[in-house]
């Protein structure tokens, strides 16, 4: 500090810098004027990435979960390396911005009928694929059918059951027709799943190609390996400031940090979190934690014995100590999780809910009433799951023992893990992205029909709140329907929530970005190529 700090002038100073009205120099000087030293404001400014954003250069990134198995059907993707490369060749009608609010890619406005049972999206005229082709409504409704209908196999047909028929209104414009209103439609529209697929004649999409109409084109590139890319120049949108993106799946969590911190690659989706403190020494390297949404789940199939006995269910929850998985496994990195889908930093969380604390000694008396004294049962796990999950298994078997429940982990390799374990072994461990509202989560992953209903969870009363809600225009009423939703989770469902983990994600210090960094997903709501830029 040079003298009184002027915390409103220092305030202003920096919202001018970041809506670019103040070059270096005058940042600086200003600086110092609000009570900074030089070499404070100086080290604000490349910190916050004041600096107007260059173009050039390759930006490598090193990609965990990655699979030879993945493929480009947008039906399909799971993984993080089929989601983060989406964001770069595919793009969507809505997008999470970094301040985490709903903006435009493909569409550039939408408008709804009072009763939110209709939607009409104007498409940008610019818009491209990387064929040459303009993007036209009719891509727009053979993308969304794509994932409807009695024949689809899309993970996210269930998200879309409500939507009756999508319409094209002229080459520029997409009306979506519903069953019943649906206030949150246009969030639905980021899904990574609902991603804008050249059409076909006759009415489906072209997947195969790798065709898209995002920031970067697919040069060349094989699944589980790596992804070269290059900057589309018919983008349609703002940013695409490198010239060119290479993805390298490194699905080992050693081998991504020391391809990090040997210079290998710039920017790397996963952090080993026992490193952490040791990455955040480094004069060279740039740590990223951003709470989230994302959720670490360990779902139970509930018409499968043992779990098929809600006592069951509840004496596992209860046999786990969450604060110590998050201190000896995230490392802090992490909010605790109390076994329903939706954490504080999302819209509607109950915080009146009462915290599901350690309890082997009432577990023991659930087994009991259950006549399942000795429990023993497996749980499925991979190092790609996510950083740390393996020994987060290992500890919570160590836990249970209190319980008297012999928990058995299963390590599983890394490739293959969603297609092959998840949603087909009873019990496993799993990590969810976040999921921009309440009822796309519960849509996905607890109506009692939905394709990735990972607990086969079915309970009438939540799903007749789920339908409810999804077109309930009151606010407090909404927020009353969820709270009960997230008790029935908690009290009768299949899942086990440890916690909600931060996004940790680290780059070197060269990598810019602006102030703001999406929770959506890791590296900036996986858009990290086509927002930042190399100082």
């Amino acid at each position: 500090m040079t003298g009184k700090f002027n915390e409103d002038l220092m305030r202003n100073i920096e919202d001018a810098a970041r809506k670019g009205k103040l070059p270096r120099r005058e940042f600086i000087k200003y600086s110092v004027a609000a009570g900074l030293a030089a070499s404070t404001a100086s080290g604000l400014w490349v910190d916050k990435a004041y600096a107007a954003p260059k173009r050039g250069g390759t930006f490598r990134w090193g990609i965990h979960d990655g699979n030879t198995s993945d493929t480009h059907d947008p039906g399909t993707y799971v993984t993080r390396q089929m989601i983060f490369l989406a964001h770069q060749y595919r793009s969507y009608l809505t997008m999470i911005n970094p301040d985490n609010s709903l903006g435009p890619d493909l569409a550039t406005e939408w408008t709804a009928t009072p009763d939110a049972a209709e939607w009409t999206f104007a498409l940008n005229k610019n818009a491209s694929f990387h064929s040459g082709k303009k993007v036209t409504a009719k891509d727009v409704v053979a993308s969304m059918n794509h994932h409807r209908g009695d024949k689809t196999t899309s993970a996210a047909k269930s998200l879309l059951t409500d939507v009756t028929d999508v319409v094209a209104d002229g080459d520029h414009a997409v009306t979506f027709k519903l069953a019943r209103g649906n206030a949150d439609l246009p969030w639905l529209m980021t899904d990574y799943h609902l991603a804008i697929c050249p059409a076909n004649a006759d009415g489906t999409i072209n997947w195969e190609s790798g065709d898209g109409c995002g920031p970067y084109k697919i040069d060349e590139g094989e699944f589980g390996v790596s992804w070269s890319l290059s900057r589309h120049d018919g983008w349609h949108g703002e940013g695409a400031y490198f010239d060119k993106v290479e993805m390298i799946i490194l699905n080992d969590p050693n081998a991504r940090q020391t391809a990090l911190v040997t210079g290998d690659v710039d920017c790397v989706s996963l952090v080993e979190l026992k490193t952490l403190a040791l990455l955040q020494r480094s004069p060279n390297i740039k740590v990223d934690n951003v709470p989230s949404g994302a959720a670490i789940t360990m779902p139970m199939f509930c018409d499968t014995a043992p779990f098929d006995d809600v006592n069951v269910r509840n004496a596992l929850k209860l046999s786990i100590n969450r604060q110590e998985i998050i201190d000896k496994i995230a490392f802090g990195a992490a909010t605790m999780g109390n076994d329903f889908h939706l954490a504080p930093v999302q819209p509607y969380f109950p915080a009146d809910i009462p915290q599901r604390e350690y309890d082997p000694d009432q577990a023991k008396s659930l087994l009991k009433k259950a006549g399942a004294e000795g429990l023993s049962v497996s749980i499925h796990t991979a190092d790609s799951v996510f950083s740390g999950a393996v020994d987060m298994c290992v500890l919570y078997a160590e836990q249970a023992k209190a319980a008297g429940i012999n928990l058995k982990v299963v390590r599983e390799p890394n490739d293959g893990y969603y297609s092959d374990v998840w949603l087909k072994e009873p019990f496993t461990a799993v990590s969810w992205g976040s999921r921009p509202t309440p009822d796309v989560m519960f849509t996905l992953a607890y109506k009692d029909d939905a394709a990735w209903n990972e607990s086969r969870w079915r309970n009438p009363r939540f799903n007749e709140l789920l339908l409810q809600a999804k077109s309930e225009l009151d606010d407090a009423k909404r927020a009353e329907m969820y709270h009960e939703m997230c008790l029935l989770m908690r009290d009768d469902g299949g899942t086990v929530i440890p916690f909600f983990n931060n996004f940790v994600f680290a780059r070197g210090k060269n990598v810019m970005h602006g102030p703001d960094l999406a929770a959506s997903w890791a590296c900036d709501g996986a858009r990290a190529p086509s927002r930042w830029w190399f100082a």
